[in-house]
């Protein structure tokens, strides 16, 4: 998706701020925000640098800044939480049973919330994905952070107002601590045990449940077709996961 169809953008422009020109300067126009937002995602989508934006967008600089701020204010957050909530209303989204994982994107150069790891420099990209593969909440951490550390900060980027029934995760969610935190949440998480864990927790009518978690591995599968998630080149956390989540946008969008 490299331009938003007018059905599209009518769903989501009243989120959008438009351009405040200050008096002192009367003569320059304000930039089209849907103009924007289209050149937004052809950086997204094509992980190009901002200044090899085309000429048929407005000047990079002027689209950097808006994107800029966009992230600052949490507007790309607040459209996707509008989307999210829109399509559970008509049915489209089901958060009862949800899967949540974690995948690595490398780092270059110095910024915010980049961590240490084995692999090198980079952030965790965190989601909870709903039965049919939809995003519920995605956030992005230092890479050097266990991801059972992690869970209940993504709760705080999440979308709904009601929390999963089941929540679906690989062996590295297998915690005690997490299991009781999340069950007083009403949460009731999955995930197969480990192998140095001596009590087992988990029956086999649960663990079924563990076989779509494929949903959650297509998520990221389709993540990585936006180029400019591979690798975080943004200094500031705010901005790579803007990128993230207006990804996560262009998914909603097509549910409609």
């Amino acid at each position: 998706m490299l331009r938003l169809r007018d059905d599209q953008w009518e769903r989501i422009r009243d989120h959008f701020p438009e351009e405040h020109i200050p008096d002192t300067r009367p003569g320059r126009k304000p930039i089209p925000t849907r103009a924007v937002l289209d050149a937004v995602l052809w950086i997204l989508n094509t992980g190009a640098q901002w200044h090899l934006l085309p000429q048929c967008y407005p000047n990079y600089k002027t689209v950097h800044r808006r994107f800029q701020q966009w992230c600052q204010r949490e507007v790309l957050r607040e459209v996707l939480t509008q989307l999210a909530n829109t399509l559970r209303d008509e049915g489209a989204l089901d958060e009862r049973e949800s899967f949540i994982d974690a995948t690595f994107a490398a780092a270059k150069g110095g910024g915010e919330a980049i961590g240490l790891t084995k692999r090198g420099k980079g952030v965790k990209i965190l989601a909870i994905v709903d039965r049919h593969g939809l995003p519920l909440s995605v956030s992005t951490h230092a890479a050097n952070h266990h991801e059972v550390t992690l869970v209940q900060l993504s709760f705080d980027f999440y979308m709904l107002e009601a929390k999963p029934e089941h929540l679906i995760g690989d062996r590295a969610y297998d915690s005690d601590g997490l299991d009781a935190d999340l069950h007083q949440d009403g949460v009731n998480l999955i995930a197969p045990h480990r192998s140095t864990r001596k009590l087992k927790t988990q029956d086999g009518r649960h663990l079924r449940r563990y076989q779509r978690r494929w949903l959650v591995e297509r998520f990221f599968a389709w993540l990585q077709w936006k180029r400019r998630l591979l690798i975080r080149w943004e200094y500031y956390a705010a901005n790579f996961l803007g990128f993230v989540q207006l990804a996560c946008i262009t998914m909603l969008l097509k549910r409609f």
